[in-house]
């Protein structure tokens, strides 16, 4: 009976599985009888984990350090990060261009050239996280020390992540990027393109629902609350009546400039400098450097004389 039971099972499961694997091939575009190799979703993030190791020593990774041991501990971690991380490059890079991980030299030089470029760009990726840290403590009156800022905000969490995504996005790595930034999306709910430009001293309060698109630049010393949108307005398209890529159509936040809760700002407007954007306003239009946008203003602007969105 088991024998027999065992036998119908295999028979239902075999068409099964030969029209998942066809779906799958269609999917990564590889040809029958080719090898699919990806980049590891769980060894990037094991890179990324290593690297806020090496930014915030002590607080992740282990916190038993001294002085004797710290610059051991920075140069293992980092070796070891680099050597996974050039390896997930070269697996990005080969399967965009041509689906296949092991044949090309070019991709593998790629993917060292980044990886070292990369490497000497962290120590100015420390800067600016240190710099997050002190617009967190200096921005936020429940924030008692520095260490709860590192240990626990959220904010934090998803702009140091997208500052490393930002590094290698600028270089022109495929898909590492987006792991990188989406890992932080899933954990802290805060949505940060890895193109998006960000200047220091950026802090995000609270955060759930933030989201901040890939041609968005923020200037330093920018501050904005839970649910605030960076978005585009609309997407031009080209003669198929497909979205056109690669064009800015996000907005552009000037230094100093506080957003408050729910606010939504589409397009590529400008926000000046020292503006404070209200909660819940929706702007569609650039504001000069000093504005008060409330809500009040934004209602009367929008439907003055017949106009709108």
């Amino acid at each position: 009976m088991n024998d027999a039971k065992q036998m119908v099972d295999q028979v239902a499961l075999a068409p099964v599985v030969e029209a998942l694997c066809r779906e799958a091939s269609a999917l990564s575009g590889v040809a029958s009888g080719g090898r699919m190799t990806l980049p590891s979703r769980d060894a990037v993030i094991g890179v990324v984990e290593d690297l806020r190791s090496v930014l915030f020593p002590g607080y992740f990774g282990t916190a038993d350090l001294h002085d004797e041991s710290l610059h051991y501990f920075i140069g293992a971690t980092l070796a070891r990060a680099m050597r996974a991380l050039e390896e997930q490059v070269r697996r990005g890079i080969a399967f965009v261009e041509h689906h296949d991980v092991d044949t090309c030299g070019h991709c593998a030089g790629s993917a060292a050239t980044a990886t070292r470029t990369f490497l000497g760009r962290l120590p100015a990726v420390r800067r600016l996280a240190a710099s997050d840290v002190e617009a967190a403590y200096e921005g936020d009156p429940a924030l008692k020390t520095r260490d709860e800022a590192i240990f626990a905000y959220p904010g934090l969490f998803a702009v140091t992540n997208q500052r490393m995504a930002h590094e290698l996005h600028s270089l022109g790595v495929p898909l590492i990027p987006r792991i990188i930034t989406e890992h932080a999306h899933a954990l802290t709910g805060i949505d940060i393109h890895p193109g998006a430009r960000i200047g220091d001293r950026f802090f995000i309060d609270h955060g759930t629902g933030v989201v901040i698109g890939e041609t968005a630049v923020i200037g330093n010393r920018v501050r904005i609350y839970q649910g605030v949108t960076l978005g585009a307005k609309s997407f031009p398209l080209d003669e198929h009546g497909k979205p056109i890529k690669g064009i800015d159509r996000h907005p552009i936040v000037e230094d100093d400039v506080v957003i408050y809760a729910g606010a939504t700002i589409l397009g590529r407007i400008v926000i000046g400098q020292s503006s404070s954007i209200g909660g819940n306003v929706w702007v569609t239009a650039s504001v000069p450097p000093g504005s008060r946008v409330t809500q009040a203003q934004a209602r009367e602007d929008r439907f003055a004389d017949g106009g709108g969105i």
